[in-house]
């Protein structure tokens, strides 16, 4: 089942940024006992992406979630989604799970997507929805004998039936198995790739987020650490790994630029300067028996953002 895309999808330019903040700042309380959760941050999410954000507990996103839903004002800053300053109508273009799903139990899953889907005008697609989450089966039992993951579904379910533009998922995968995080990683990549669908998510599973995302955004006290394509943020911490015959010969010539580990030794340099200094090597008669990159995980590189430097 895809998603039909909307008119005003078509029609609006790739490089316009689906959701953007300038300047957000919020504090929660007064005086000594204040807490700056966000503090001044700007942020572009393009259109049709996976985006993740990460952070430590207290980073602020949640906070800038409810600050893009509607449900929090900031103290100070704009936020505009599509091209235009965020308010009712243009949050109707948005489908959003923030936070653990709360559904009445009385009611079974098609019935509480039938509801939503009548808000938005989108009734015929309440099957297709049911059976894109994996709840076809159950589409017809009362809610109050849902599983944790069964309701994440339905969450997940009731943020897409009105046919959105973008969707903000908080902790997608939460309670879903081994076999159902898979099939949630190949839905959000086929939202955004097959439909255009700006994904906006947020999880503390960075294997996960560096599988699917195509940006990343990691925040620390309410500032943005570091953004960017997954990709490249690898790229940035990368290592240069030698296996050579005379280490301590090679050490010693880098003047501080290696340190020994993993049975060989990592350099800090540029990809640019790699043929150079393989050159002198081979010259200075020191063989050679491996040389590659070494790229970290995601999980690397988001601790050397967000950990606290020492005292």
């Amino acid at each position: 089942m895809v998603l039909a895309e909307s008119e005003t999808a078509r029609q609006a330019p790739a490089q316009e940024a689906a959701i953007g903040l300038s300047a957000v700042g919020k504090t929660y309380g007064w005086g000594a006992a204040a807490v700056r959760a966000l503090d001044g941050l700007t942020l572009s999410i393009p259109r049709g992406c996976v985006y993740g954000l990460l952070g430590p507990n207290g980073a602020g996103k949640s906070t800038l979630l409810r600050i893009i839903a509607g449900l929090v004002r900031p103290d100070r800053g704009e936020v505009s989604l599509f091209g235009e300053p965020a308010g009712p109508r243009n949050r109707r273009r948005i489908g959003m799970l923030i936070e653990s799903p709360s559904f009445y139990p009385f009611l079974t899953a098609r019935e509480h997507l039938e509801m939503f889907a009548w808000q938005a005008g989108t009734p015929g697609l309440v099957d297709p929805v049911l059976a894109r989450v994996d709840l076809a089966r159950a589409a017809d039992k009362k809610v109050s004998g849902f599983s944790l993951g069964m309701k994440q579904r339905l969450g997940i379910g009731a943020a897409l039936v009105g046919q959105p533009e973008a969707v903000i998922l908080d902790e997608p995968t939460n309670g879903l198995d081994p076999d159902g995080i898979l099939e949630m990683r190949a839905l959000l990549s086929d939202l955004a790739r097959r439909e255009g669908i700006t994904v906006l998510l947020s999880s503390h599973l960075l294997d996960e987020v560096e599988r699917v995302c195509d940006r990343v955004a990691i925040l620390r006290h309410g500032r943005l650490a570091a953004e960017g394509a997954v990709a490249e943020l690898l790229d940035r911490q990368g290592r240069f790994w030698l296996k050579v015959d005379e280490p301590d010969r090679v050490l010693a010539a880098l003047k501080g630029r290696g340190e020994a580990g993993e049975g060989g030794l990592f350099v800090r340099l540029e990809p640019a300067e790699v043929p150079d200094l393989i050159q002198t090597l081979a010259i200075a008669g020191i063989r050679i028996h491996e040389a590659k990159w070494v790229k970290p995980d995601l999980e690397t590189v988001f601790l050397s953002q967000t950990r606290e430097a020492a005292p």
